[in-house]
């Protein structure tokens, strides 16, 4: 078995690796540790929860050990997506460098420019960012990249769906073509692919296999829902949400909620806030301020439940919680395994409940082809109906609309229905053929008379504006039209 004391690292990175309690490195940090030193570009494939932090920032950190940065020129670059991960990333750092004398700077958005400025103009050895504020910085005139020795890219395919990549191949242009690049994604989409060919040389290809299985030590189960009506849906829903926190008792010590949008993370925080829930948001149009406080209190335990979105489920390390709740069923497969990862870590015993209404059912499919098990299906605290055909949900929507409709509709169809279906000698004073061919002389005076509504025959006309004088349907047109236009096919004057 291989041991860090095995991999080459600098003695003081492995003495600090010592005290952090780790012994035997994660198959990526084995697989990515040694090319690494040796200078090679490395394309990591590995899920979130690997350990694949540590198997970048530890032989970056020895690279590093010799030589000193300049000012506003970076000697090492990490990017990362969102701005829970840089700030992950840099705690690393500073556990794995607090034996040799190694400065950072990290800079992401919600925190002033003029602090990040401050780091930046000192010289800093490793630069962690997410790309827009990096960018950001470099426009102002505030940064060059040109001293850049290793760059690295993590949870590329999560910069894929945030819209980074563009950005991503900018700063990679910016970057000297001689760096060492170490990028690392969880899968490889066709635009990510390309990026790797085109900005990688040669790289050492470490792959680990797909985290598709869940924790044997995490109880999981799916509570299927349907609300009473559409209307009533999100309200019902809440009130299962609190009905399981309450069904878990002592046990739920803590808990992350998770949801999809970031509208429906703000509702259930106030919700459960509103009925004496100690509970907070966080999402990416929170300020960085407060959702720094609201992390630092989740991990303090001064705040029980934390409300997401998926931006907390990849690389938020918090060892002891309880219970992770899926207020909706992730529409990605992937994103389940990240979101209930989060509790049971550390070989602690943890749960993770799902709320999964009609429309989901196919997402939920989804999630137990991946891990490869059904998921057990739990009673409804609330009572009614667990599980139903999604038919049956469907049927209610066109039962409703006809309700707002249905006297109009009728009186729309009811006056021409019986002209077109029996005509009358009202209605039809001239059938002859030879009476027709007398029309087109006298059309244009009962044509203008009719307009202006004078004449009487005129005006029974135009209760029937959709009927020619054979009580044929006209399409168009309608009262304002001279006669003979209106006249169908067969009625015309024949030669």
């Amino acid at each position: 078995m291989i041991k860090f004391s095995d991999l080459n690292l600098n003695p003081k990175v492995l003495k600090a690796v010592e005290e952090a309690g780790y012994e035997t490195p994660t198959p990526i940090q084995a697989g990515a540790i040694p090319p690494a030193l040796q200078g090679r570009d490395v394309l990591g494939i590995a899920q979130t929860g690997t350990g694949k932090t540590a198997g970048f920032v530890l032989p970056m950190i020895t690279l590093l050990a010799r030589g000193r940065a300049r000012a506003r020129m970076p000697r090492s670059l990490v990017l990362c997506p969102t701005r829970e991960l840089a700030a992950q990333v840099a705690e690393n750092f500073d556990t794995y460098t607090k034996h040799l004398k190694l400065t950072k700077a990290l800079l992401i958005g919600g925190v002033s420019f003029k602090e990040q400025d401050m780091l930046i103009d000192r010289g800093v050895d490793v630069l962690i960012a997410t790309p827009g504020r990096l960018l950001d910085h470099f426009e102002r005139g505030k940064l060059i990249l040109s001293d850049v020795k290793v760059m690295v890219v993590d949870e590329a395919d999560r910069m894929l769906d945030m819209g980074f990549i563009p950005d991503i191949e900018r700063i990679f242009g910016l970057t000297p073509f001689t760096r060492q690049t170490l990028f690392f994604s969880a899968t490889m989409a066709p635009e990510i692919e390309r990026i790797t060919n085109t900005f990688l040389s040669n790289p050492e290809r470490v792959e680990v296999a797909r985290q598709a299985t869940t924790g044997e030590n995490i109880t999981q189960g799916v509570v299927m829902f349907k609300a009473s009506r559409k209307d009533r849906e999100a309200t019902e829903k809440r009130n299962l949400l609190r009905a399981l926190i309450e069904g878990e008792g002592e046990k739920c010590t803590n808990a992350i909620i998770f949801c999809n949008r970031k509208s429906d993370v703000d509702i259930v925080a106030k919700s459960l806030k509103k009925y004496g829930y100690d509970a907070a948001p966080i999402h990416g149009d929170l300020d960085q301020s407060q959702r720094t406080r609201t992390l630092d209190g989740f991990r303090a335990g001064t705040l029980r439940f934390l409300i997401a979105s998926d931006v907390a489920a990849r690389g938020l390390d918090v060892p002891a919680v309880s219970h992770v709740f899926n207020f909706d069923v992730p529409s990605h497969a992937e994103d389940y395994v990240h979101r209930i990862g989060r509790t049971g870590r550390a070989g602690r015993d943890g749960k993770a409940i799902m709320i999964c209404v009609p429309r989901d059912e196919k997402n939920l499919a989804d999630v137990e082809r991946l891990v490869q098990r059904e998921i057990p299906r739990l009673e409804n605290p609330l009572g009614g109906s667990t599980e139903e055909p999604r038919e049956a949900d469907d049927e209610n929507v066109p039962a409703e609309k006809p309700k707002r409709s249905r006297s109009r509709k009728p009186a729309q169809k009811a006056e021409p229905t019986p002209v077109v279906a029996e005509p009358t000698p009202e209605t039809v004073p001239e059938p002859q053929p030879e009476k027709a061919a007398e029309a087109p002389a006298e059309a244009p005076r009962p044509a203008r008379g009719r307009s202006r509504g004078s004449s009487g025959r005129g005006n029974e006309r135009s209760n029937d504006r959709n009927s020619d004088r054979n009580g044929n349907k006209v399409v168009g047109l309608g009262d304002h039209t001279p006669e003979f236009i209106e006249f169908s096919f067969e009625d015309r004057p024949k030669d």
